[in-house]
């Protein structure tokens, strides 16, 4: 049930994970504009990435000499992986092959960045439309794992422009949901290292509260208006995205 009683209760204050500074094996599954960004900025960090995409890793290869990524098909992408980005359209989700993750690290975390965009782009989902569930909750379903939902309302541009030091006074802010405290601790220090504050926006089921059409999606702001966005917002999904 979708609770705004919970949420204020346990997620509206802001608590700021320490840098880690470990370096990981990253898998990024869609190399469009925020899965190319995130890899030139995750291999800038010094993280070790794999990058795929549905055309195959011939197709990558400028991306490969820009940032020292290994382009590698789908199937592949998690392989060894502590970290995977799936970073697709979400109506491509439920085409990802089978057995995607079984060679992914143990206890790997799992992050998706999808939006749904029913009259755009992707048709009518009824489990989202009729059932109720988030459009992060689907994806989980159909990916067979936990994940963290993250960048879905960030501008691919602002991975490469906007990335402030910690204690930058116009650093900023993005949400972040999940059910796995550590997995979502794991994100929230990544993205802190990439130059962003964070702010736990509750669980998968709370995840609505980032989806497209409410306050905070798109939202170019610190911590403090990240915050109030995401207690503005309605679970009333908008006209525009709607199917």
């Amino acid at each position: 049930m979708r609770g705004g009683a919970r949420w204020f209760g346990l997620h509206a204050a802001p608590d700021h994970p320490a840098r880690t500074g470990e370096l990981m094996k990253i898998g990024i599954i869609g190399a469009g504009n925020i899965g190319g960004n995130l890899t030139r900025r995750l291999t800038a960090l010094g993280h070790e990435v794999s990058v795929a995409n549905s055309r195959g890793p011939e197709t990558l290869t400028d991306l490969a000499k820009e940032t020292g990524a290994t382009p590698v098909t789908v199937a592949a992408a998690a392989r060894g992986a502590e970290v995977v980005v799936v970073t697709v359209p979400l109506k491509n989700v439920a085409n990802l092959p089978a057995g995607l993750f079984d060679g992914a690290a143990k206890d790997f975390v799992l992050i998706e960045t999808g939006n749904y965009y029913p009259q755009q782009r992707d048709g009518r989902i009824a489990e989202i439309e009729d059932e109720g569930l988030t459009e992060s909750g689907w994806s989980q379903r159909r990916l067979g794992h936990p994940v963290v939902k993250a960048f879905n309302g960030t501008y691919a541009e602002d991975i490469l422009s906007l990335h402030r030091p910690a204690g930058a006074p116009d650093r900023v802010a993005l949400p972040v949901a999940g059910d796995d405290p550590a997995a979502k601790r794991t994100v929230r220090a990544l993205i802190d290292e990439l130059g962003f504050d964070t702010v736990d926006s509750g669980g998968i089921e709370d995840s609505w509260r980032q989806q497209p059409g409410t306050p905070v999606y798109g939202l170019r702001a610190g911590t403090e208006a990240v915050v109030k966005a995401l207690a503005e917002a309605s679970p009333v999904r908008q006209p525009a995205f709607k199917g």
